[in-house]
């Protein structure tokens, strides 16, 4: 067997794992999640979506190091160097803890000021506000020193350490549930210390995972100054991009509650956890695929790369599409369905985040391929300008009259805009990489064939009525369409031919069986 042939089935199975985990999750999530919302009432669920917003906004410094830390990792495995490997490590833990520190820092100062003087929060809910504020500033530090231990299980590709960890993750936050129902104490506080917990738990699981699994996983101090000060500035250049990304979403969840509420907070909260939930189908592709995408340009091997990233960015769109366009035809319903109470403008909201979703999800190959190249100085600041420049479109359609979900249009905006940003400079850097293909053979190609799924799925769903039944027709007949359309349109001829053997292959061994 080739070495691409062995990667392909490593990115296949580990993507299998990573999809079962993510059902595992969705089903716990969608339950826990109405549960959650009835519990607490819609103003307190906004209150929590709103103040661990806060802490949220400083989540583009722990994305950038998270990038960093995958990076390196990944590309010194593809080298061979297991010296270099540890080192690496030793200094990403290290950078990790100092970013823990500061994180703290900022968060009891300035955002427990702008907390308790600039939200639109009721002052008898004030208490129990500062009490989530604090529990969401000790997860989150939480997921900061544990970034290291992560990166390293996605660059060795164990993908099924997180598989079997959410299993006890699904578990713990039943317990939650459960919990929340019968304890008497204040909901909100109890519910803010439930998760914090389960966050420690699950973050010393992966730590130990990886003492006992990765060589090099084993901490001592090293300060060697030319590495640290390279994933220092590797880091602090996608903290520049990374910080228009966080400022984006959690300022304009503050600019909502300033004009509307925790109400329209809660609406807006429920659906990017969904959109969150549902974009899991593409993201947990694009997991199995990175570490392979860094270890092909840190071998040389550039048009390996290349093909990689390329299939990434159709692949993603279309695993995206296949469970969003089922959502959108029959949104009031499954929102009904599962929460019972459905805070107002809900589906407008999801809606439109589900269009940014799949427009996004082209990029993500497109952002690893840059972070192998280590070069991203121009990619951060141009990513940086164009995500913040949604914020005073919002701002403004707000202003003037505009209805809460409308915020969501400059992010859709931003967010196509983005995407070819990200190409340009991707091509600077590595010239094998062609614009005209790119625009019409992956974006163009995708949101046609996305639009004709849409139409036809949504003609198909006009002929029923509005029932349980009718859900699961119209979502079997629009997945069936949808596979149909990106099969006959979306795939190489290669690639047909090679899902038809592997189609020919399981149906003859079947039958010998």
């Amino acid at each position: 067997m080739s070495s691409l042939e062995s990667n392909n089935k490593r990115i296949a199975k580990n993507t299998i794992l990573l999809y079962l985990r993510m059902l595992l999750t969705i089903v716990v999530g969608l339950y826990t999640s109405r549960v959650v919302l009835n519990t607490l009432g819609v103003s307190d669920y906004g209150v929590y979506n709103v103040v661990g917003g806060i802490v949220a906004m400083l989540s583009f410094l722990n994305s950038a190091l998270t990038a960093a830390s995958q990076r390196f990792i990944s590309f010194e495995l593809g080298r061979g160097d297991k010296d270099k490997l540890k080192t690496i490590f030793c200094t990403s833990v290290t950078i990790h803890a100092i970013l823990a520190i500061i994180i703290f820092i900022i968060a009891e100062t300035v955002g427990l000021w702008f907390v308790n003087t600039h939200l639109n929060i009721e002052p008898t809910r004030m208490t129990a506000a500062n009490w989530v504020y604090q529990c969401s500033i000790l997860t989150f530090m939480l997921t900061i020193v544990s970034v290291p231990y992560n990166s390293c299980i996605v660059a060795h590709e164990h993908m099924n350490a997180f598989a079997y960890v959410s299993i006890l993750e699904v578990i713990l936050k039943l317990l939650i549930v459960f919990l929340l129902l019968v304890i008497n104490y204040d909901k909100l506080i109890t519910y803010g210390i439930l998760v914090l917990c389960v966050a420690f738990i699950i973050r010393l699981i992966y730590g130990l995972y990886c003492k006992r699994h990765f060589e090099e996983c084993t901490y001592h101090f090293i300060f060697n100054k030319t590495l640290f000060k390279e994933m220092f500035s590797f880091a602090g250049w996608s903290v520049v991009g990374n910080l228009g990304f966080s400022f984006k979403d959690q300022v304009a969840n503050v600019i909502l509650n300033i004009f509307f509420g925790t109400v329209i907070n809660a609406a807006r909260g429920v659906a990017l956890q969904v959109n969150g939930i549902i974009s899991g189908f593409s993201s947990n592709f694009i997991m199995a695929l990175n570490p392979q995408i860094t270890k092909q340009y840190a071998t040389g091997n550039i048009q390996n790369s290349m093909n990689l990233v390329y299939a990434g960015c159709r692949y993603s769109f279309y695993l995206l599409a296949l469970v969003s366009i089922p959502v959108i035809i029959n949104m009031d319903y499954i929102l009904k369905l599962w929460l019972y109470n459905v805070p107002e403008y809900t589906s407008e909201f999801l809606k439109l985040a589900l269009v940014a979703a799949l427009i996004n999800s082209i990029a993500q190959p497109l952002v690893t391929a840059l972070q192998a190249t280590g070069k991203i100085k121009i990619f951060q600041i141009s990513i940086c300008i164009v995500m913040l420049f949604e914020l005073p479109l919002a701002y403004l359609i707000l202003y003037f009259g505009g209805k809460p979900y409308m915020a969501m249009y400059p992010t859709i905006f931003v967010v196509f805009i983005g995407l070819f940003v990200r190409f340009i400079i991707l091509r600077k850097l590595v010239p094998s990489y062609k614009f005209k293909y790119f625009t019409f053979a992956i974006v163009c190609k995708n949101i046609i064939l996305g639009t004709i799924c849409y139409i036809a799925s949504e003609v198909i769903h006009s002929l029923f009525n509005t029932n349980f039944l009718s859900l699961i027709i119209t979502s079997f007949i629009s997945c069936i369409i949808t596979s149909l359309i990106i099969y006959l349109f979306g795939i190489s001829h290669n690639e047909r031919n090679s899902i038809n053997r592997k189609f020919t292959y399981l149906c003859f061994k079947s039958k010998q069986q």
